[in-house]
């Protein structure tokens, strides 16, 4: 079986890896050359242009930075719809646009082409080692004729519905982690300024019921100890998603209030020139806002976490 894998930026690289060192025969695509050139050395072809590739391979995987990408791929002489052959299978795995994934289903759909939106969650590590969650949407059984390929790059594969669902899922899961972030710099600032101390109100919120589910973990490396360079999710991509699970609700006459309180301090935090920090750092406008000062250090986290 041959795969093609278009996208080697810091996600579709680990992938690409991965299905490499498995020992698929991978054909690669990027828009910067030398991106590719550590996957030839590993026995990995180039297909210097997306139509070239998508003529020669069974299976392609798409990891892109988002919508605009997946439809510049998409469309076009030189794009997958017109060049993918019949029976071919296309997983995007990049976090896009449900209305997007749909209207470029249809037009695979017209052609023979099976098209899965497939977005990832785990970030670089998890690409690199395959410990990522993998949400699809798309036709089961084809899905489940794939499953062993989708196994190589994830350890979570998830089918979650038809097309768009993939996405759809992934969304949900990122605007709400989004979403409690911010609600949790708001309570923690409440807290902070009515007395209590940064670490032991932590440990308190921890040890409560959705505290134990290890919700509140995820901030100890980040916004408690204001450490938001390098980038483990950079803030203009999660801007992205968040814009995109907003997107959706709209369509769906879904209110978000809460969502769209998070998106101004995601805007002011763009406009700061936060772009490429964490998307955790407008976290501290609360902080400002409020007039609180909160930073641990590392030692003190790892105390908190060690009290279990």
């Amino acid at each position: 079986m041959k795969i093609g894998f278009i996208g080697l930026g810091t996600m579709g690289a680990g992938m690409a890896s991965n299905l490499c060192e498995a020992g698929y025969d991978v054909t690669v695509h990027d828009l910067r050359r030398e991106n590719a050139e550590p996957f030839e050395q590993r026995g990995a072809q180039w297909a210097p242009s997306v139509a070239e590739l998508a003529t020669n391979v069974d299976v392609v995987f798409t990891s892109l930075p988002g919508p605009v990408q997946m439809r510049t791929i998409a469309y076009g002489d030189d794009g997958l719809v017109e060049n993918l052959r019949p029976g071919t299978a296309w997983f995007d795995l990049t976090t896009n646009s449900p209305t997007l994934v749909r209207e470029v289903h249809e037009a695979c759909t017209e052609r023979g082409v099976k098209l899965f939106d497939a977005p990832v969650s785990g970030g670089p590590e998890g690409a690199r080692t395959g410990k990522l969650a993998i949400y699809v949407g798309g036709d089961e059984a084809a899905f489940s004729s794939h499953s062993d390929i989708l196994n190589v790059i994830g350890d979570q594969v998830l089918y979650v519905g038809d097309i768009g669902a993939g996405n759809t899922a992934k969304l949900v899961h990122n605007c709400a982690s989004i979403t409690i972030r911010s609600a949790i710099a708001e309570v923690m600032t409440m807290g902070v300024k009515a007395g209590v101390e940064p670490a032991a109100l932590w440990h308190a919120m921890r040890q409560g019921a959705i505290g134990r589910s290890r919700t509140f973990d995820r901030i100890g490396g980040r916004y408690l100890r204001e450490a938001y360079e390098p980038a483990s999710f950079a803030l203009e991509l999660a801007n992205k998603d968040l814009n995109l699970a907003l997107e959706l609700a709209e369509h769906f006459d879904v209110p978000m209030e809460l969502a769209r309180v998070a998106q101004k301090d995601f805007l002011e935090g763009l406009d700061r020139g936060w772009g490429k920090r964490d998307s955790q750092s407008p976290l501290a406008l609360q902080n400002e806002r409020a007039g609180v000062h909160i930073k641990l250090t590392a030692d003190e986290v790892q105390q908190v976490l060690d009290r279990g």
